[in-house]
């Protein structure tokens, strides 16, 4: 399948790298559209997700869109110490479910400052940067109880390099910018011998779910023009690799030998992709793997929301009848677990969470994200 060049974490071999120029893309971008949203086409591949991708967001796929929207931004907070937050405590006031929520307002076509929700992902950036320590740690260091860790700090992360590349702001570098090459810089300092990362910002041992929240945070902000080593690059693509079993599926750490699962399965092909391995046999078996867990097909995973964020990802980059059916299927299926008040629950982090999640997967065909796109 032939593939337009485009930015990668990782490039395939002997093949060129668009280098990203922030200034340029602001450029190109300026004046799109009302919106002022990224065109498509400037991150779309060639039509291989399916010649009409946009046309399965359906009419209620839309209310429910804007309903889920609606609803995470009446649950932010708009003043105080936690102004930005989806809450004061728990998942929802931590780091993580900002940096999702603002990732959920800008997939609809919000970027900072404009769109319908531009507001809204200004204040997302301001709760990250304020809660960002002197080492770059992305977390929440006072209130109740907030789970931030590796796992909030590479989905706030990939949230800011969107956001910065996006930003009009006359002083985003000195804010954004910023906070970002600290954030990323912890990342790399972090990272252990095997390539991986684990919860606490240092390096010890590793696990595959916690490694690929920095691998799509590193490719955020490499597509957005901040330096990430090659080294670090190549070292967490190798780890990923030896993390595959021989069905296919993603076993949770190098160490434990353990059994494939559909919530790292997903998320271990997705970061392959990212890293511009689009074809071979661990892509074949691990697309095959997922499919054993298409929504409707049989009982649901844990770690629903997680799974199927990366899930609809890997889809969206193999494109033609794996996206299609995939799409179709999550589609239906997060239309009937809607509650009445527009927000997803999910079992583990709450409303918050899910519902940003459920945003995002709902309006990936709408490729507005360069993290997101193929």
């Amino acid at each position: 399948m032939k593939r337009s060049i485009r930015i990668i974490l990782l490039p395939p071999k002997n093949s060129p790298m668009l280098h990203f120029d922030r200034r340029h893309f602001l450029s190109l971008s300026a004046g799109a559209c009302a919106l002022g949203m990224l065109p498509r086409t400037m991150w779309a591949q060639d039509n291989s997700q399916g010649k009409n991708s946009s046309d399965m967001m359906t009419p209620a796929v839309h209310r429910a869109v804007e309903q889920g929207l609606a609803f995470l931004a009446k649950r932010q907070i708009l003043s105080g110490r936690d102004k930005g937050a989806f809450g004061t405590s728990g998942y929802s006031g931590g780091v993580a479910v900002c940096g999702l929520g603002g990732l959920a307002f800008m997939c609809g076509g919000s970027p900072p400052g404009q769109g319908p929700y531009g507001k809204n992902v200004d204040r997302c950036v301001d709760f990250l940067v304020a809660n960002q320590d002197k080492n770059g740690f992305l977390s929440v260091s006072t209130g109740g109880g907030s789970r931030d860790n590796m796992y909030g700090h590479g989905f706030a992360t990939l949230f800011l390099a969107e956001a910065y590349g996006m930003s009009t702001r006359l002083d985003a570098d000195s804010t954004i910018g910023d906070a970002l090459r600290k954030s990323v810089k912890l990342i790399v300092e972090c990272q252990n011998d095997a390539g991986g990362w684990r919860y606490e910002p240092r390096k010890s041992d590793a696990d595959l779910s916690i490694t690929i929240c920095q691998i799509m945070a590193l490719r955020a902000a490499r597509d957005a023009g901040i330096n990430v080593p090659d080294e670090t690059r190549n070292k967490c693509i190798e780890y990923v690799k030896k993390s595959q079993n021989a069905d296919g599926g993603f076993r949770y750490t190098l160490s434990s030998g353990g059994g494939s699962t559909f919530p790292l399965t997903a998320a271990g092909i997705c970061s392959l992709y990212s890293a511009g391995i689009y074809d071979g046999e661990a892509i074949d078996k691990g697309l095959k793997y997922l499919m054993n867990y298409l929504p409707g097909k049989g009982a649901e995973s844990g770690y629903y929301f997680y799974g199927h964020y990366y899930a609809c990802q890997a889809m969206w980059h193999a494109g033609g009848n794996y996206w299609n059916t995939w799409y179709t299927a999550i589609r239906d299926r997060l239309l009937e677990k809607q509650g009445g008040d527009g927000s997803w629950t999910d079992d583990q982090a709450g409303s918050e969470f899910g519902t940003a999640m459920g945003c995002i997967i709902l309006q990936m065909p709408n490729n507005y994200l360069p993290v997101f796109s193929p």
